[in-house]
């Protein structure tokens, strides 16, 4: 079973954040021969403590509050794949997703070695994924401050950034317009082909 998690921190239903996702992984489905489970989440329907810094390593947990991030966590550790998208807020992410990401602080070491000095961080995450970003904004949106926390999630959690996918919307009352953008389409569909190829390499050495 190949799992494909997209993480979606558009707080709209049906918005063009996560018709880009759906639309790379159907990419991904179209070229797979394996059997393939995609799991679309929507942070905004979670309820997620923000991190409290807590210093201590919550071994044998991933973390010392119990919310949402819980079964979150499962999710991302075994996924074979992970797809984050996220809308421009003020020049980054939205707040879901800064407080998903800053939650995943646990997943490993500071020193991405081992065990960090007495505290006992462990790595949480023994393999590397491919993964893809989806973001969206305005037709004056700057996209490099949240494409560069995003990317720096991925570094955290062994995913390598295969490609990106980015939609400029001319109408921010229309909900879902990158329909419009063949563009944007073609170019997840193309990052869907690739991470596919990837996938199967990735599967047929287990």
């Amino acid at each position: 079973m190949i799992r494909i998690l997209s993480i979606c921190s558009s707080p709209v239903v049906g918005s063009s954040t996560e018709k880009l996702l759906r639309r790379i992984a159907e990419s991904i489905g179209r070229q797979s021969n394996e059997k393939l489970h995609h799991e679309l989440i929507r942070l905004s329907d979670y309820d997620i403590t923000p991190c409290q810094a807590c210093g201590e390593a919550p071994s044998p947990g991933y973390c010392f509050v119990e919310d949402a991030m819980t079964g979150l966590y499962d999710k991302l550790v075994r996924c074979d794949c992970l797809l984050f998208g996220s809308p421009i807020y003020f020049d980054s992410v939205s707040a879901s997703a800064k407080l998903f990401i800053d939650r995943c602080n646990c997943m490993r070491p500071y020193n991405f070695d081992g065990a960090t000095g007495e505290r006992h961080f462990v790595k949480r995450i023994e393999r590397g994924r491919p993964g893809a970003i989806v973001l969206v904004g305005g037709e004056k949106a700057w996209f490099e401050g949240a494409r560069r926390c995003i990317a720096g999630f991925f570094k955290w959690v062994e995913v390598a950034n295969e490609g990106l996918v980015k939609h400029q919307s001319i109408d921010a009352e229309r909900v879902g317009d990158v329909i419009d953008n063949p563009e944007a389409l073609r170019e997840a569909d193309k990052i869907g082909r690739h991470l596919a190829g990837i996938i199967r390499k990735n599967h047929a050495r287990r």
